[in-house]
């Protein structure tokens, strides 16, 4: 079974754009956010009532990456996945009342069946950044944000408390607010973490 390594934090941090960064140092299987393919997502941006179908579709689809990148020889990267969509944003949304208790319950039930068959990742890499770096990174996106930057403190509290239910040997924790977008002096620090924790040796 191979390694996965999950690269967690609010949305609008930097975790997909790291993700394919690191990809590109080494050979590795990704599992990335599917914006554009996935059925209820524009939905549920312009109608709150999409928020339980978008959310069963993504812990669905994160599940399914998992399995997939499991079964990949090489290392895999996902950014976000499995425990960021029900510990972050399945939250999130239950408190903004986009879901109801019924709802959450639903989403609690199905994802505690999916870890379940499922091995927690080997490293989590928590991102961090300032609430006027968010702000600025979400303003530049050219794709839906079902997460707004004045989620941001909510979202990182529903992480940060997931976070510490795990190992601190399983959680690299950066804040990224000063790295530039290439993430060259970030990179070669996870890199070094990846070799010495023996989860992928042969990178460029």
């Amino acid at each position: 079974m191979s390694k996965l390594i999950t690269f967690v934090g609010v949305s609008g941090v930097g975790k997909t754009t790291l993700a394919k960064a690191l990809a590109l140092t080494g050979d590795y299987a990704t599992g990335l956010e599917q914006h554009a393919e996935r059925p209820f997502q524009n939905l549920f941006d312009k109608d709150k009532r999409y928020a339980l179908p978008n959310q069963v579709d993504y812990l669905l689809l994160r599940a399914e990456q998992e399995r997939i990148l499991r079964a990949d020889p090489r290392p895999a990267l996902i950014d976000g996945g499995l425990d960021v969509d029900f510990h972050g944003f399945a939250r999130l949304f239950h408190a903004r009342g986009y879901l109801s208790d019924a709802e959450f319950d639903l989403c609690k039930r199905l994802y505690a069946q999916l870890r379940l068959a499922l091995p927690m990742p080997d490293l989590v890499i928590y991102l961090t950044a300032s609430e006027k770096v968010i702000h600025e990174r979400l303003a530049k996106r050219d794709r839906v944000n079902i997460a707004t930057s004045s989620d941001a403190g909510m979202l990182k509290k529903y992480l940060e408390e997931w976070l510490e239910t795990l190992s601190i040997t399983k959680v690299l924790r950066f804040d990224v607010s000063t790295e530039s977008m290439d993430y060259k002096n970030l990179l070669r620090e996870i890199k070094r973490e990846l070799k010495s924790r023996e989860i992928y040796k042969g990178q460029k």
